[in-house]
């Protein structure tokens, strides 16, 4: 156990990033599994409008910081190409 005063704070700040990060990372796993599960199903409205909530969220996660630019600028195009796989495969 911490015998400082400076280290008492730093655990109780690594307590609270660690619960926020978590929430953050869940809610990333959450939005791209809603997503893929839409693809999976060939359900072309909801995997489009899954997709827009997918893009919105993720860059307001770079905007707080928890994402990089790149990360979701990638896995926001993964998703976009599997579905416009599918878009075109139902046209």
């Amino acid at each position: 156990m911490a015998n400082h005063k400076s280290a008492e704070k730093r655990i109780r700040q690594t307590i609270k990033r660690t619960e926020r990060n978590r929430f953050y990372k869940t809610r990333v796993k959450n939005i791209i599994k809603a997503v893929r599960e839409a693809v999976a199903s060939h359900d072309v409205h909801k995997a489009q409008d899954a997709l827009k909530v997918a893009n919105k969220e993720l860059h307001k996660f770079v905007s707080k910081g928890v994402l990089k630019k790149n990360t979701a600028s990638r896995k926001v195009s993964r998703l976009n190409a599997s579905v416009k796989k599918i878009a075109l495969a139902t046209a």
